[in-house]
């Protein structure tokens, strides 16, 4: 599921660091004022073609726009630890796997939420 309030936020917080105005981006990809407005408070879920519109106007890949917006991401942190582990030997990667499989068993049993 997307988070569009996230989607929202990132558009607006990329187009106010390129200091372009809510009427500058709705010109540039032919829809009205009121409705980037919406889009970026989440008061209507932009379509696919406006979310690419947008991310093209603003001169960022959709992904760019995108990452981080989901709801639930099962990739979360993933880059993190395989940055982490990319100059650990096979020994160290075996490690850190036992460590954090134990941590998490241990805040399953204790109920951490």
């Amino acid at each position: 599921m997307v988070n569009y309030r996230l989607i929202g936020q990132r558009i607006r917080e990329i187009r106010l660091l390129q200091s372009v105005t809510q009427q500058q981006l709705a010109e540039s990809i032919n829809v009205s004022v009121p409705y980037i407005s919406y889009i970026e408070h989440a008061e209507k879920k932009p379509s696919l073609e406006v979310l690419v519109n947008i991310s093209n106007a603003l001169g960022i890949t959709l992904d760019e726009l995108l990452s981080g917006n989901q709801i639930h991401n099962p990739t979360d942190y993933q880059t993190d630890m395989d940055e982490l582990m990319a100059d650990c030997s096979q020994n160290e990667r075996r490690l850190v796997f036992e460590m954090s499989y134990s941590l998490v068993r241990i805040l399953h049993e204790n109920d951490w939420e």
